[in-house]
């Protein structure tokens, strides 16, 4: 692996990953109506796919980097409960990127990689399934001791690193990786490309 390519992955262990995991106490009912919330100083609108609403009360910024959580909004009992989990790195974190769903695979089969996935920092706690490449969108199915499993996107933009995790104690994980993707449009969508 490349100087360059280790420096953008270790961009990745930056971001902090592992405390990105979703908090028992969040509910996923009763969430306001589906507007976007902005952090990082206007740089990033956080928006959920259709009947899920970012709530407002569990957004977290602190040195340049942010984490909003995402429920069902209030009118969709129809849809599937589900915690959503946004986490943005730094300015200029989205270069890690670049280098490609291999090398991102590669890395997070690693000690180092794992650990930033486990919620306990514990590389032992994750085996890493799937990890695809999908368009912009990067794509791991995860198994975590302490959340079973789900799967995590990741995709840059605004040039900042973008984590989705979608889980729940229902979410079959087909329908978890469908709401990483939709989430995934639906961000890119709220901060479309200059």
């Amino acid at each position: 692996m490349s100087t360059w390519t280790s420096k953008a992955l270790g961009v990745l262990v930056l971001l902090g990953l592992a405390a990105c995991q979703p908090g028992a106490g969040l509910s996923t009912l009763g969430m306001a109506a589906q507007k976007p919330v902005t952090v990082l100083n206007g740089s990033l609108r956080v928006a959920g796919p259709k009947g899920y609403c970012p709530d407002p009360a569990t957004v977290a910024e602190a040195d340049d980097s942010a984490v909003v959580f995402l429920g069902r909004c209030a009118a969709e009992n129809g849809v599937r409960p589900a915690v959503l989990t946004v986490s943005a790195g730094a300015a200029g974190s989205g270069i890690a990127m670049a280098s490609g769903g291999e090398s991102l695979a590669a890395f997070f089969k690693t000690d180092a990689g794992r650990a930033t996935l486990a919620r306990s920092g514990r590389a032992r706690d994750i085996t890493l399934g799937t990890a695809l490449a999908d368009g912009d969108l990067f794509l791991m199915r995860i198994e975590d001791r302490s959340e079973g499993v789900y799967w995590r996107g990741m995709l840059a933009l605004g040039g900042r690193l973008v984590s989705i995790s979608a889980t729940g104690p229902d979410l079959p994980p087909p329908d978890g990786r469908i709401l990483v993707e939709t989430t995934a449009t639906a961000l890119q969508r709220a901060n479309p490309r200059p």
